[in-house]
């Protein structure tokens, strides 16, 4: 079976070597977005709940290129700076998720690249076309 690179102007560009999004035998791997918008990271945003809904949207942008949507979502794994930043990630991830819930990891971080707060990977199921 054939590897798709899956890539969207919606979300960040890749700033190393990487892509957004692998898509294989029926899986979707999408690498770590971080919290910043598609313009890159000198728009990014203080507030550690607008940088935890921001990398949710960057995901989805990934997700919706490949046709899905966040219910594909098998496992999600977080990293946020500052446990104590854990209720705030719990709250915006329920916002985008809904009543679905995934596998998923938090892991809290002493700091990530850019100043960013948050970043999210994943690995979702594709729907089948047959």
């Amino acid at each position: 079976m054939a590897t798709d690179i899956i890539y969207t102007i919606k979300a960040p560009s890749p700033g190393g070597h990487y892509v957004q999004a692998l898509k294989h035998e029926g899986l979707l791997y999408i690498s770590g977005q971080l919290s910043f918008p598609p313009e890159g990271p000198t728009s990014l945003n203080d507030n550690f709940t607008e940088q935890a809904a921001q990398a949710f949207e960057n995901v989805g942008a990934v997700l919706n290129e490949a046709g899905l949507d966040f219910s594909h979502i098998l496992q999600l794994r977080a990293y946020i700076v500052g446990i104590e930043n854990w209720p705030a990630f719990d709250q915006v991830c329920a916002q985008y998720l809904q009543e679905y819930k995934p596998a998923r990891a938090v892991v809290p971080v002493p700091t990530l690249h850019y100043g960013c707060m948050v970043e999210l990977e994943a690995v979702a199921r594709v729907i089948s076309t047959k």
